[in-house]
């Protein structure tokens, strides 16, 4: 009977971890979208994989996000099919890998340096997950999940 709940425990905890593994990068930390920061060098210091989130704040109507081919990007053009994100609050599911390049299409912001060019790897492996800023902290969730499954395990018991 234990071997049986101890296999369930694990079964209900693992559908719920892959998910909360991810990590959520505030663009530009705690700048967040704004004119004059280097997006740049912010991307090379992260490392993204396939189920984070981007974060974009700003102020909303002062800014925007579009999602841009790497034509629209070099060109600060953003494609005519494509609608911007204008909430203030933004958040982008990166849900494949490659490279994802992202541009702000106010007024001249572009070629002011509000872009954002991301490399996206394959989905990470590993027991944690990430602050708003990137750096690696062990979830609230994921903590709370794993001491319920502790709990189920021992009232199943």
């Amino acid at each position: 009977m234990a071997l049986k709940a101890l296999l369930i425990v694990l079964i209900v905890v693992s559908m719920v971890v892959a998910p909360i593994m991810a990590t959520d990068h505030l663009v530009g930390d705690d700048e967040g979208w704004k004119l004059k920061f280097d997006y740049n060098a912010w991307a090379e210091s992260k490392e993204f994989h396939v189920g984070d989130k981007l974060i974009f704040k700003y102020n909303e109507g002062s800014h925007n996000v579009y999602k841009a081919d790497l034509a629209a990007f070099q060109n600060c053009k953003p494609s005519a099919n494509v609608e911007p994100l204008t909430s203030g609050n933004d958040v982008i599911d990166l849900k494949s890998p490659g490279k994802k390049w992202y541009l702000c299409g106010i007024k001249n912001h572009c070629e002011q340096g509000m872009k954002v060019a991301v490399n996206v790897l394959p989905a990470k492996e590993g027991a944690g997950s990430s602050s708003a800023s990137g750096i690696s902290t062990p979830n609230s969730k994921f903590v709370a999940m794993m001491v319920a499954a502790f709990f189920m395990f021992l009232i199943i018991n």
